[in-house]
């Protein structure tokens, strides 16, 4: 994410429990491809695996940008 992303979200989290399990999930989600990239070898399993984390991290991703806009509505 963006660092102005990150920024918003610290700002919000505190009040906003969907973002924080969100922003949670995202993070170990990330956490979780970064084995995959230590890997010289990767086998079908793996590889399968590795793309179906990538698109929960995505989608997780789609719904935090979703709620920070929402955030960003309300505060106008």
């Amino acid at each position: 994410m963006e660092p102005r992303e990150e920024e918003l979200i610290h700002q919000y989290v505190t009040n906003d429990e969907e973002l924080k399990t969100l922003y949670d999930e995202h993070a170990e989600l990330k956490r979780q491809l970064e084995t995959f990239r230590h890997k010289h070898y990767l086998t079908a399993e793996e590889e399968i695996e590795k793309k179906r984390i990538q698109k929960l991290k995505l989608a997780s991703k789609d719904r935090i940008m979703e709620l920070l806009h929402r955030h960003q509505q309300e505060a106008r």
